[in-house]
């Protein structure tokens, strides 16, 4: 009687110690793919022909005096060797100066602040929509599998993928904002605006999340579907079948719970490609988050803020296939953390 009481706790243990050791391994990958990172686009700045006291004067590059650049220079440390600049660099990252954006004209950390937030609702909401849609339409085409829905789906699905998440975007703008006039063509608040209301931001952001949730949900409608369609042939869910259960019940309480483990896994793997979908959404639309910072500081070579950007977005992605691993083992018993 004692030895079944402690065999859930045991077992809690052993799950908790294997979660530890694969946030440990997770950790031991993560250190060195962002530091390759960083070396990377430190040496991608390096290698620009533009001289950054001269970008940092901007117009006035063009009167100044060759002292008064050299004296940016050496306040900024351009001319030590790359080995002294990196570590310096390294060194104020951990300390959590970001360094100085050339074409925002303020601290990386302050545009960073400022805008991670849209960025995250915008990829927040239209993964919620991309996840909700993708189950739900995914699995009645697996159920009427070669029907007129799961033919028409599939259609769908297809020509959406071939189609640019920026050419989306303005077809949506051509249609939904110039043609009908239903819906705002851009920006967070209406021009008259004074203030920031939350009714407001959530009636301009209807297109563009509509927009990036409709890019990225062939991918997961298609998954889902094959999933699904492949789960109803099971013997549990053939025997749920036998045993007259309601459709409803047998696609959405046995045969979508076994598709949704490998679910899991693309949602972690398609992240990379969700954050590109939202810089190009960002910028159709003028959303004053990362995506268009991210062109401005591309088109005028702000290293600063690009390599902020970049170690940004890999922590956050790595962040994302570490929880995705947690989540599968905690969705599937049976999944083994600590091998």
């Amino acid at each position: 009687m004692e030895h079944r009481h402690l065999d859930p706790l045991v077992t809690r243990s052993r799950r908790l110690a294997g979660a530890g050791a694969v946030v440990r391994r997770r950790l031991l990958v993560a250190v060195p793919v962002l530091f390759a990172t960083s070396i990377g686009m430190f040496a991608l700045g390096a290698a620009s022909p533009i001289d950054p006291a001269k970008q940092y004067a901007g117009a006035a590059a063009f009167t100044t005096s060759e002292e008064n650049l050299a004296q940016i220079r050496a306040n900024w440390g351009v001319d030590d060797p790359l080995p002294v600049q990196y570590l310096r660099w390294i060194g104020n990252l951990v300390q959590g100066d970001l360094g100085w954006s050339t074409s925002r004209h303020e601290p990386v950390a302050s545009v960073l602040a400022a805008r991670a937030g849209w960025t995250l609702l915008l990829i927040g909401v239209a993964l919620a929509l991309v996840l909700a849609g993708s189950l739900l339409l995914g699995s009645l085409a697996a159920y009427r599998r070669g029907g007129l829905f799961d033919r028409a789906l599939r259609t769908a699905a297809y020509a959406v993928q071939s189609m640019p998440v920026f050419w989306l975007g303005l077809a949506a703008i051509a249609v939904f904002a110039l043609a009908l006039g239903w819906l705002p063509a851009g920006g967070l608040t209406d021009v008259a605006a004074t203030g920031t209301s939350w009714s407001d931001v959530a009636w301009h952001l209807i297109l563009p999340v509509g927009v990036l949730a409709v890019s990225q949900a062939p991918w997961f409608v298609l998954f889902v579907r094959d999933a699904v369609a492949e789960s109803l042939r099971d013997d549990h869910v053939l025997a749920a079948r036998a045993r007259g259960l309601p459709g409803r019940i047998v696609l959405f309480g046995h045969a979508l719970r076994t598709a949704l483990l490998p679910f899991l896994t693309l949602v972690g793997t398609h992240l990379p490609e969700l954050v590109g979908g939202a810089v190009l959404v960002e910028t159709v639309f003028s959303l004053p988050g990362l995506g268009a910072v991210t062109v401005a500081a591309a088109l005028g070579s702000d290293f600063p803020l690009l390599a902020a950007i970049t170690l940004v977005t890999t922590a956050v992605v790595l962040a994302a296939n570490l929880a995705t691993d947690l989540a599968y083992a905690a969705a599937d018993p049976r999944v083994r953390l600590d091998d």
